[in-house]
């Protein structure tokens, strides 16, 4: 049974983010929400979910409480099946043996496309953040889910930098740019859930979190967007998805 129940914004972004995981998947996570939503999706409906993590843990299984600020931490080692260098991890991307590529980013286009390398002109950033580490790897060849804030300087019509690619320009160019695998399945914001035309590959809103208007959703994004026709909205987070989460981030590291 579903009951709404007071949540930060930050723990429905969570817990509709781990939604889109399905048991037996591999996924590689990044640092942050994706790491928790990873987390959280293991304990509730994904007992068979590896996590990958950028520094060389494979198979992790997080202890409540204890979340790792970074992917590079020892924490994220504990009860994992293998701890590889970084450049192994990214092989298995390589070799296809990764479902799902799971991060965050500062900007995100139109097509998919994240920054998360400079804000500004590049010869004179008004922002520098943090690079690629294995964001470009993960995006190039994996399907991808973005977890993110919904601001209208994040939702651009064109990113200032492609540091980790989507559908490039749209319609075929990802795959005539040599990009034959992988993409972006899904958009999670604290307003919306997205995927990405069929053909355009265009942005496409497919479900409303509980009590936002579609209004709302244009009105912070910078560009136009695609609604899909049997557009839902989704449940609200449960009591037992709400207590899961709670336990994990219990320091409200990710989710205050």
């Amino acid at each position: 049974m579903r009951k709404e129940q007071a949540h930060t914004a930050a723990e429905l972004l969570t817990i509709l983010s781990a939604r889109q995981l399905r048991n037996g998947q591999v996924v590689f996570a990044g640092v942050g929400i994706p790491l928790l939503a990873a987390t959280l999706a293991q304990r509730l409906h994904c007992p068979e979910l590896t996590i990958l993590f950028e520094g060389g843990v494979i198979g992790a299984f997080i202890e409540p409480g204890k979340l790792p600020p970074t992917t590079n931490d020892q924490r994220c080692t504990v009860r994992a099946n293998m701890v590889l260098g970084s450049a192994e991890v990214l092989l298995l991307l390589q070799r296809g043996y990764v479902d799902v590529g799971f991060m965050g980013g500062a900007q995100i286009d139109q097509y998919g496309n994240l920054n998360s390398s400079f804000i500004g002109d590049p010869a004179h950033p008004k922002t520098r953040l943090p690079g690629t580490g294995g964001g470009n790897d993960i995006a190039s060849l994996a399907q991808m889910i973005v977890a993110m804030k919904h601001e209208k300087r994040r939702f651009v019509e064109h990113v200032d930098f492609i540091t980790s690619p989507g559908f490039l320009r749209g319609n075929d160019t990802r795959h005539e740019s040599g990009l034959v695998s992988g993409g972006m399945f899904r958009v999670i914001t604290d307003l919306a859930v997205f995927d990405f035309d069929e053909t355009s590959r265009r942005m496409r809103v497919i479900a409303l979190n509980p009590g936002v208007t579609p209004e709302q959703v244009q009105d912070n994004t910078g560009f136009t967007l695609i609604f899909a026709p049997d557009l839902h909205t989704s449940e609200p987070p449960t009591d037992q998805e709400m207590k899961v989460l709670r336990e994990l981030d219990s320091e409200r590291l990710y989710t205050a």
